[in-house]
């Protein structure tokens, strides 16, 4: 029997094949694409809003203009970023956003994957609209990795076909991105979970109700408006393990400077969502996401560890769950990863995400494979 992510690769394989996505001719193909650094691309104007405009349903946010930006800005240099895009007689098709590695033989990995390990995949107006850009990578000759994709990424089996005798893909499971598909009976919450789980849930709010009075917040500010709020919320986050972790945002300069940029940006657009839950007036609890493409997206959640006992946090999510139903969303978006607690107390359902290598037949193909190979044993003679 075949698993779910095994399905969902052979449905995008027949959407492309059904989109009649035929190979493109070389010079076809060339006068559909380019690649250019995120510098040379953010200089031109239509480009970037070409980009902002291509916008599919359920597309990820670090697929978006105003991530790779951010990252440009802060932790990844914009001469390091790529920009590999096609085009159609409609404009703008398919594009994706790549780190290249500067050393001899480096690869193409999916941009912010080493700073921020979030899911990403290439924006496409269709499935037929990845095969011209696929056909770009792979005549650019370098090895490519893509850490966390969609399983039904029409980019895998556009990126199969383009490199039939030219190179060798593998595509592996990956971690999972933790969702929570939406529908009117979210906006009562509470009436999604057993008999159980409710009662943990209205225990801990009799709880923070002891403390003081409590409050729940979803605000929308503008850019102008942003500063504030964000450092109300990052200084919450730093009052919980997260600061003696070191992954609270307050503590990784680089990381504060990024999601400040990401966040003003989608300020701007409309999309930034910062929430908090306050008992007597002080934030207790908070969140940073974005709502866009239908879902509500989880970034970042913060709690103040001195109410832990009244679960903070999870009365923040519940509250937030019934708000992005009462919205019409159609699901909440925990990005990140699949961890036990999640699934345990929020959903088990997930994106299927994979990983996805293309070694081109070269040089630097084949260095890329002597290291992933002898990475792999060194792993295995550890255990």
């Amino acid at each position: 029997m075949s698993t779910a992510p095994e399905q969902a690769l052979v449905a995008a394989r027949r959407a492309l094949a059904d989109a009649g996505a035929a190979p493109a001719s070389p010079k076809a193909s060339a006068a559909a694409s380019a690649t250019l650094s995120f510098a040379e691309l953010h200089s031109d104007d239509a480009l970037v809003r070409a980009w902002q405009s291509l916008d599919p349903p359920g597309a990820f946010p670090t697929q978006s203009y105003e991530f790779v930006s951010a990252l440009a800005n802060s932790m990844v240099s914009a001469a390091d970023i790529r920009i590999v895009f096609s085009r159609d007689c409609a404009g703008l098709a398919a594009l994706l956003a790549l780190h290249a590695d500067p050393k001899p033989f480096g690869r193409w990995t999916t941009a912010g994957a080493g700073e921020l390990s979030e899911p990403g995949d290439l924006l496409c107006s269709g499935p037929e609209s990845a095969r011209p850009l696929a056909d770009a990578l792979v005549r650019s000759g370098r090895t490519l990795e893509l850490s966390r994709i969609p399983v039904s990424s029409p980019l895998i089996p556009a990126l199969e076909a383009s490199s039939s005798g030219k190179g060798r893909i593998l595509v592996r499971p990956a971690v999972g991105a933790p969702t929570i598909p939406l529908d009117q009976s979210w906006k009562d919450p509470l009436s999604r979970f057993n008999s159980g789980r409710r009662s943990d849930f209205r225990r801990a709010a009799r709880k923070a109700d002891a403390l003081g009075a409590v409050s729940y917040e979803v605000l929308s500010p503008t850019p102008d408006e942003l500063g504030p709020l964000f450092d109300e919320a990052i200084a919450l986050e730093a009052r919980s393990w997260k600061r003696e972790s070191g992954t609270a945002i307050a503590v990784k300069p680089g990381l504060e400077r990024f999601f400040r940029h990401f966040f003003r940006s989608a300020c701007g657009r409309g999309t930034f969502r910062i929430a908090f839950m306050r008992i007597d007036g002080r934030s207790v609890a908070t969140q940073m996401a974005l709502e866009c493409s239908g879902r509500y997206w989880l970034f970042k959640i913060g709690y103040d560890e001195d109410y832990q006992r009244c679960s903070p946090g999870t009365l923040l999510m519940l509250h937030t769950i019934g708000w992005a139903a009462s919205r019409g969303l159609e699901a909440y978006e925990l990005l990140g990863e699949a961890e036990p607690w999640i699934g345990q107390l929020w959903t088990q359902d997930q994106q299927d995400c994979v990983r996805l290598r293309y070694y081109p037949y070269n040089l630097g193909g084949a260095a890329a494979v002597l290291h992933d190979a002898s990475y792999w044993l060194r792993k295995r003679l550890a255990r």
